[in-house]
């Protein structure tokens, strides 16, 4: 699923791919920001994104999608 955490005074969201089930993702994401502490993911990809919990300004938890083929309109 993909994720989306916008972070405050800087220009671009942090975007990754995750096997992590939402309710841990939101679990993950709460507990960060209520004790100032850092909030770390790995992506699907098996890296590890570290983001201060105090510069989160919102989280984005989406559901996963298919792989695309082909021109969007």
């Amino acid at each position: 699923m993909e994720v989306r955490i916008g972070i405050s005074q800087a220009a671009r969201d942090v975007v990754l791919e995750s096997n992590d089930s939402p309710s841990k993702i939101s679990e993950l994401v709460e507990k960060a920001i209520a004790s100032d502490s850092l909030l770390t993911l790995t992506d699907d990809k098996g890296r590890t994104i570290v983001v201060p919990g105090s510069k989160i300004a919102f989280v984005e938890i989406g559901a996963q999608t298919a792989g695309r083929v082909g021109f969007a309109n």
